[in-house]
């Protein structure tokens, strides 16, 4: 197995862009909703007016040479092609970071931290930033095999830090990027400095505890996300591959299956693009798109999901708990994540923190890992 660490560039070629154009002129659309709002799903003017943007005014090029102005690489570990970007501060005593994505997101969401984290005003608050692509996201490699689970990646990551020299890091998670980057807190903690994550997961101990009101609301909140917004999961979780033939075949069902969990996960008053702009979604989609990961991204639902142990974690910790994302009990938290430095439940924000509120992000980051060694 070869350890080069390769640059990279991306590069679709335009036919690609041509065919997603020609393609969302030829959409064969259902009919309307029979509800006015949005719980049978995308309403059907929304999703046109947003496909007819898409076709006719959004610039993707312009989104990839902002990644092209970042360092990115790839290199081969446990057999596949990982890609990620490794953006080094200009201050040299800066502390590595590591950050993890999840489903529906990608490297492209944290575009607009990663200037603020590397070159800040402060070189106390810089940091030496690594992002990579999860396996069958974005540029990284699909598996041919089963066994890419959450934990295999985490060992993954782990590897690369290494491999980039960063024998001690700290690490921020989102979404499944949240699980990644608690289970590198129960494998390595020797190499974490700390860890960051919004959206904890933890089992009930054993012992009762006492919960709070904000306790059982998100407990409610769980149980009826379950019922009611939990249908893609289960579907990614057990036929990923019948998933993936309509998402690599229409752009249009790719944009609806994505767009609803943005409008669904973040916080807003009925507009989503009032708090992630129109072309910011739509970077998240065309990626997805043009890099096909329709079932590739899925199966990490089928590998990993509701099969993680959930481990202890004992070194430094922050939660981020936002309202229109999942919240377990504050107690729960506390008995897997044994160091928890930090708990803060936020008045407003959702799902996509790097999003939704980059600065509100960057400045925890800073905040907290700044009162580490």
């Amino acid at each position: 197995m070869s350890t080069a660490v390769t640059p990279f560039r991306v590069e679709f070629p335009e036919t690609d862009l041509a065919d997603l154009r020609e393609r969302l002129s030829r959409t064969r659309w259902p009919e309307k909703e029979t509800v006015d709002d949005w719980s049978q799903g995308v309403p059907a003017g929304y999703l046109r007016d947003l496909a007819g943007y898409w076709q006719s005014a959004y610039d993707w090029r312009a989104t990839e040479a902002r990644l092209n102005a970042l360092p990115q690489f790839r290199t081969e570990i446990d057999g596949l092609g990982i890609h990620f970007l490794h953006v080094r501060s200009p201050h040299p005593q800066a502390r590595p970071l590591l950050l993890s994505h999840g489903w529906p997101g990608s490297v492209v969401e944290f575009l607009d931290i990663v200037g603020p984290l590397t070159d800040p005003e402060d070189p106390a608050d810089a940091f030496h930033v690594v992002c990579p692509s999860l396996p069958g996201f974005g540029f990284s490699d699909k598996p041919r095999d089963t066994g890419w689970t959450v934990e295999r990646t985490a060992a993954a990551w782990a590897e690369l830090m290494s491999r980039l020299g960063y024998e001690r890091f700290a690490a921020h998670g989102t979404d499944w990027g949240s699980f990644l980057t608690a289970i590198l807190g129960e494998t390595v903690p020797e190499r974490l400095i700390g860890i960051h994550v919004a959206m904890p997961f933890a089992r009930p101990p054993q012992e009762q505890v006492a919960l709070d009101e904000r306790d059982l609301a998100g407990l409610a909140a769980l149980k009826d996300f379950q019922a009611n917004e939990g249908a893609y999961s289960v579907l990614q979780a057990t036929r990923p591959q019948t998933l993936g033939y309509g998402l690599a075949d229409s752009p249009v069902g790719q944009l609806a299956w994505m767009i609803e969990k943005y409008w669904a996960w973040s916080d807003h008053d009925g507009d989503v693009e009032k708090v992630i702009p129109r072309d910011r979604l739509l970077d998240a989609v065309t990626l997805a798109w043009l890099a096909g990961t329709g079932a590739s991204s899925a199966r990490i639902y089928w590998e990993s999901h509701n099969k993680m142990a959930l481990g202890r974690v004992d070194v430094p910790t922050a939660c981020a708990v936002f309202p229109k994302d999942a919240r377990m009990p504050r107690a729960w938290c506390e008995h897997r994540f044994t160091d928890l430095r930090r708990w803060t439940d936020h008045e407003s924000g959702g799902h996509f923190p790097a999003l939704e509120q980059p600065e509100l992000l960057v400045g925890e980051l800073r905040s907290f890992f700044g009162t580490l060694a």
